[in-house]
């Protein structure tokens, strides 16, 4: 029998004083918040690098098997049930929480990157520009949205099959029975809080630091404005406190659906002012790439195997963001998933969001490769990440318009993430509830913007990258275990009478 909300709320008090410790540690010393998670995160990668690589692709496998399976018609519902939400509408909200603000951030910095300073090969030759696209695919691909793919499939099976919550530990709660099925669920319960709290704040402080050098690009702003980014975090939690304070039918599914509007029409607008048929000709080098990379890639092998350091600081560190966001993604997805096949839900939230990524890649990164002939972008991606994106449209028609564009399109897929993640974190400390209290939902927008401002104060993209997984690194293990819960219910679903 479920335990009343309260009695769950109260093992959630550790994981709010874990934030809020964290952001007074950014605040008031952020030097030593930023060294002590990079050094954290160093010393797992360098223990157990080969272990994440191996999770990360062994779900991208368990999401084929499950979409291609004999469990593939399987109903996310009841037999006859139908989705609560229209299939653009679902789109928008799942791509808008999962990775909308990143692909901002780096649709344009992490190829120019690669190409400077690629993992292998000569700087800035032929060879590292193709590269650069692929790697950008493999980051932000099948494995990236299978990990989100697993997490949401797995609470949404047991909430819509079997009645439970979403909590992260309610699968291990429904499979394994006894005080060891507790005491791991309920591990699993604060891990998975943490996680997401960790997670959304390492994206509000890159998006804040993307929309101070937008706003310095295209008004003249100062660009190292610490009073600025206060100001745009404040106008930020506004915002998404405002609309968190609805409910996910108004204000999250039409956020949603403006952000894609937008990104789709500034993504056009990119290809149309920049070379566009040499963009198309990157682009489908960089499917084709991202094709033959794929395994010696996902098993370390080949000349990658020569190249640990980098896959550490890359390759790695996404996929274990990616675990990060997993709690949260999966909540949230799970939640507007109702009466979708397991078949139907895997393909769009792995392949869909997959093909839409690397056509980002392919357009905004595309473009500064193929505009950078003596290299000046690569060198604004490498001394000032959050600028490539402006300094790229400053040389197309119309950049300052472009610009303009997206630094609202930046703050509108913010505000969707933290106000998705404010709920999702609301659900997660009220015993899993569908509608979370208002309350609930806006104190925890207070607290992801507090910690997103101590990031802030770092002015390091690796610092906030180092402390947003650091949640995640725990994390992996309830991933395995909620895995593990979904093939066996499955199992037991099929050959019960």
């Amino acid at each position: 029998m479920p335990r009343p909300a309260a009695t769950r709320d109260r093992r959630f008090a550790p994981a709010i004083f874990g934030c809020t410790l964290a952001a007074a540690l950014g605040l008031l010393a952020p030097e030593l918040l930023g060294s002590r998670a990079i050094a954290m995160v160093g010393a797992v990668l360098d223990a157990l690098d080969w272990l994440f690589m191996a999770i990360a692709s062994g779900l991208v496998g368990l999401a084929a098997w499950l979409a291609l399976g004999p469990h593939a018609k399987r109903r996310l519902g009841r037999d006859d049930e139908r989705p609560e939400f229209s299939t653009f509408a679902w789109f928008s909200m799942l791509f808008a929480a999962g990775m909308g603000s990143g692909l901002m951030f780096w649709g344009v910095a992490e190829p120019l990157t690669h190409q400077a300073q690629p993992p292998f090969g000569e700087p800035g030759s032929p060879a590292s520009t193709r590269l650069a696209l692929a790697i950008c695919d493999f980051h932000w691909g099948l494995h990236a949205w299978a990990i989100y793919a697993i997490a949401a499939l797995v609470l949404a099976y047991f909430h819509f099959r079997r009645g439970t919550d979403f909590l992260p530990g309610a699968p291990i709660r429904a499979v394994l029975r006894g005080r060891a099925g507790e005491t791991l669920a309920h591990a699993a319960d604060l891990i998975g809080v943490l996680a997401v709290a960790f997670g959304v704040a390492g994206s509000i402080g890159m998006g804040v630091l993307q929309i101070r050098s937008g706003l310095a690009a295209t008004w003249g702003t100062p660009l190292d404005s610490t009073a600025l980014a206060v100001g745009i975090l404040a106008l930020m939690m506004v915002a998404y406190t405002a609309s968190a304070a609805g409910r996910i039918e108004r204000g999250i599914k039409w956020l949603s659906t403006i952000n894609v509007v937008l990104a789709l029409a500034f993504a056009a607008a990119v290809w149309l002012g920049g070379p566009s048929i040499a963009v198309l000709e990157g682009l489908a080098r960089s499917l084709y790439d991202y094709a033959r990379e794929l395994w010696p890639l996902a098993t370390m092998g080949g000349p990658w195997a020569e190249a640990t350091p980098w896959l550490h600081d890359w390759t790695l560190s996404y996929l274990i963001w990616w675990i990060a966001w997993a709690p949260f993604v999966g909540v949230f997805v799970a939640r507007i998933s109702r009466g979708r096949t397991i078949r139907e839900f895997v393909v769009a939230v792995v392949l869909v969001p997959t093909t839409f990524s690397a056509l980002w890649f392919g357009v905004l990164g595309g473009t500064a490769l193929a505009i950078d002939g003596e290299g000046a972008l690569a060198r604004v991606a490498l001394a000032d990440p959050p600028r490539a994106l402006f300094a790229t449209l400053q040389l197309l028609p119309g950049g300052s318009l472009l610009a303009g564009l997206a630094v609202v399109v930046v703050f509108l897929f913010l505000v969707t993430s933290v106000d998705s993640a404010a709920y999702v974190l609301g659900m997660m400390t009220s015993g899993g509830a569908a509608d979370p209290p208002r309350a609930r939902k806006l104190l925890w927008g207070v607290v992801l913007g507090l910690l997103g401002g101590a990031l802030v104060f770092t002015a390091s993209v690796d610092v906030v990258r180092a402390v947003a997984i650091v949640g995640a690194i725990p994390f992996t293990a309830v991933l395995i275990l909620q895995s593990g819960a979904l093939v066996v219910a499955l199992h037991r679903d099929r050959t019960d009478p």
